[in-house]
């Protein structure tokens, strides 16, 4: 009966769209340039790329599979396929984990809306540089302002999630994904006009073996894992809403291009402005809110440049909180039988709420340098303290959630699961789920690499390896 009345998308290339929604987020925009600039440039880009292949794509179509299987939520759907056992609690680090990640995701989201205003309002187009860049110092101390943009963001959100599945996530997606990408393609166009566009391409897909370390190595591994939204139950919950007649190897595939494509072009896009403008490529998170506003202030049409581009990843950051807050909906919908307005609007109030003290992180002593000083003896012997609040809940969301519910799907699907309902799952409406070398090429390493991946990424980016002095 529960399957009977599951909601679906409305089409496959809705779906597509929506999972590739979620996998594009801030991270492609934000982070994958700078861990690029920081590990060495194109050393670092093939080794994710062969990452995304070995451990990112099994452990996607891992989680899809569960979903569909289940055809409900994350809790749900553990214990509808292993009833009476343990497995729940990995659906449940998925609703947390949500609930967490939203909550701080959305005040670093409303920060790029500030910047659209900025842009719109003449405060960076012919601005001077070193004063665009301290913009972001004013803002992040400002707790109005981030309260503010922090509450738009999360309404903007939950506005779209109350549409249901086909006509507010799959409609948003059919929109935005497609307006993403047009976007990127016009700065791309713009940014091989810069003179810093042949430095970036040699930056970015150049090889340097002398640059590859374990370090290098394990932030690949750690960004595949971390950018196509795995280990949070959002590909488990969107794959719920799977036809069994769709394609889930090839859907796989096309999400995990997707999400890849907008990493690479967001690279292309802010390397060649570094490069032209002698911007450090290396420049940490920012790069985005500090350097490249900076640097639209001294390009030709600088306003517009960087209307486009903030419009751009406030559009990426949208598409992932809908999925974020849909995994904790859909299990209150599922599990607790909520109207989805009704689950929605109390979950979305809750998540802001838990959302405030991030957003009070830069302006007061109580979430800022007050909560610093109580997290230095509970992080600091893995060189982890004096964090505030938003910093805690991403190291903890990222570090510790993440990873043991990617560990937890992973070990599921590759073992928990009986073959033949496996192995039917992957090959239903898929001609290369069908081939049996890749079906056990999948399987063997969602067993044996995916597992061994997850831990060793995990305990690098506890500092495990560099409290033992192996890194």
């Amino acid at each position: 009966m529960m399957a009977a009345k599951r909601a679906q998308w409305g089409s496959k290339i809705g779906f597509i769209l929506a999972a590739a929604g979620s996998a594009v987020g801030l991270g492609n925009i934000w982070k994958f340039p700078y861990v690029t600039g920081q590990n060495g440039g194109g050393a670092f880009v093939l080794l994710y790329l062969l990452a995304i292949a070995l451990v990112g794509l099994p452990i996607m179509m891992g989680e899809i599979l569960i979903g569909r299987m289940a055809q409900t939520s994350t809790v749900t759907a553990f214990r509808t396929l292993a009833p009476r056992s343990g497995w729940p609690l990995v659906g449940w680090l998925g609703v947390i984990a949500g609930m967490i990640i939203l909550s701080y995701y959305s005040v670093v989201a409303g920060w790029s809306l500030h910047y659209i205003y900025l842009s719109l309002t003449g405060a960076i187009g012919g601005a001077n540089p070193e004063a665009v860049k301290g913009l972001f110092g004013s803002m992040y101390g400002d707790v109005t302002l981030n309260v503010f943009w922090h509450a738009m963001f999360m309404i903007a959100t939950a506005v779209i999630v109350i549409g249901g599945v086909q006509q507010g996530v799959e409609r948003a997606a059919t929109i935005l994904m497609p307006a993403l990408f047009l976007m990127m393609t016009g700065m791309l166009i713009y940014a091989m006009t810069l003179p810093g566009f042949g430095e970036a391409l040699d930056f970015i897909f150049g090889f340097r073996l002398d640059q590859v370390t374990g370090a290098t190595v394990l932030e690949a591994l750690g960004q595949s894992f971390f950018t196509l939204s795995l280990g949070m139950g959002a590909m488990l919950t969107y794959g719920s809403y799977l036809s069994k007649q769709d394609d889930l190897v090839g859907s796989a595939i096309s999400i995990s291009v997707l999400d890849t494509s907008v990493a690479l072009m967001a690279s292309l896009v802010l390397f060649p402005i570094t490069f032209t403008l002698g911007i450090d490529p290396a420049g940490g998170p920012g790069l985005v809110f500090q350097n490249m506003p900076a640097a639209f202030a001294q390009l030709p049409g600088g306003a517009a440049l960087s209307t486009v581009f903030f419009v751009l990843l406030s559009f990426a950051a949208l598409t992932s909180s809908i999925s974020l807050l849909e995994v904790v909906a859909a299990y209150f919908i599922d599990e607790r039988g909520w109207t989805r307005r009704q689950a929605v609007v109390v979950l979305g109030t809750l998540i802001f709420a838990l959302g405030v003290p991030s957003a009070l992180s830069g302006g007061t002593a109580l979430f800022g340098a007050g909560f610093s000083e109580l997290t230095t003896p509970l992080f600091g012997l893995v060189g982890k303290g004096g964090m505030n609040w938003f910093d805690t809940f991403d190291y903890v969301a990222s570090n510790l959630l993440l990873p043991l519910g990617g560990l937890g799907i992973a070990l599921f699907s590759a073992w928990r699961i009986g073959e033949q309902a496996r192995r039917a799952e992957i090959a239903a409406g898929s001609t290369l789920g069908a081939l049996e070398g890749l079906y056990l090429t999948w399987l063997q390493l969602l067993r044996y690499l995916v597992p061994l991946a997850i831990i060793t990424v995990m305990l690098y980016a506890l500092g495990i390896f560099e409290l033992l002095g192996l890194i």
